[in-house]
């Protein structure tokens, strides 16, 4: 039940792991605060925002650290395109990214913002943090451990948590499953894998509910203006579905070539009911119409 790495000695059994924010005079502070907000005309944002010191104040940069990546690691992954200088190729050996956090347009000062602190103090906000990316059981209703944010690991990440065999061994997981996506996906664009009738697949018919709807759907808002992204979609139909409402199938699908059109199914568990629903009503409509 202890977290022992470099930097942290945990016990998790004396963590208030049902505490919530509200419990404390921290966030009494704060929302005292926020009255203030509303009824004090210097604090509207419009006059915040011609405070050129504050907003300075509320913009955070990070700058990751390029992974060092071997080059014979890149030779056994997956990659349908053998030219040495292609896109894929240069990712791989230039992952340095900068992140702009610009919070500067919230109706926030400096001096909310240590309030903000304080609260994250209170709830023991570091600690917490700690144990997820160090793979403790902090999902109590399930008894497990929390790891999404290991989908977000580079390939070789050797940071926080890691000495966590399980840690390691779910990252591995995750790098294989994006690998084979990669593969697949590739297969799909280049037409090695076609529809039933031999038609290649240009639609896809995305069904899923909550994030695993709305995750998918924000990368494609987000790559909708990206030159590259738009070249390499043109010609392609994507869409989503999370509606149970026959009425909805109809308009996602009815204009739609069945034998170009690929259904993928986004779930975590394969058990929820609305998607599978929508899935059964997607099976009957590619049956009728190709067998």
């Amino acid at each position: 039940n202890n977290i022992n790495n470099n930097n942290n000695n945990i016990n998790i059994k004396s963590m208030p792991w049902i505490l919530k924010s509200t419990d404390v005079p921290q966030f009494d502070a704060l929302q005292a605060a926020a009255d203030a907000f509303r009824t004090d005309d210097k604090l509207h944002l419009r006059n915040l925002c011609n405070d050129s010191s504050r907003c300075a104040g509320l913009v955070a940069y990070h700058n990751s650290m390029a992974a060092h990546v071997p080059i014979a690691a890149t030779h056994s992954m997956p990659n349908n395109n053998s030219n040495p200088s292609s896109s894929s190729s240069a990712m791989l050996m230039n992952s340095s990214r900068r992140i702009i956090l610009d919070y500067s347009r919230q109706q926030v000062t400096g001096e909310t913002m240590e309030l903000l602190f304080d609260l994250a103090d209170a709830v023991g906000f570091t600690d917490r943090r700690a144990a997820m990316e160090n793979g403790m059981r902090i999902n109590t209703t399930e008894d497990r451990a929390v790891l999404h944010h290991v989908l977000r690991m580079p390939r070789y990440y050797n940071g926080s948590g890691m000495t966590n065999p399980t840690i390691a061994k779910c990252l591995g997981q995750v790098h294989t499953v994006k690998d084979q996506i990669a593969h697949f996906t590739q297969q799909i664009r280049s037409g090695a894998i076609t529809g039933v009738t031999g038609k290649p697949l240009r639609n896809v018919v995305s069904i899923g509910i909550g994030g695993s709807s709305l995750g998918p759907e924000c990368v494609m808002e987000a790559l909708r203006a990206d030159p590259q992204a738009a070249e390499a979609s043109e010609g392609r139909v994507l869409r989503f579905l999370a509606n149970v409402d026959p009425v909805d199938f109809y308009t996602t699908t009815q204009d739609l070539d069945p034998e170009e059109t690929l259904v993928v199914i986004v779930s975590k568990t394969f058990g929820t009911a609305e998607t599978m629903l929508n899935a059964k009503t997607a099976r009957k409509w590619l049956v009728h119409h190709l067998i």
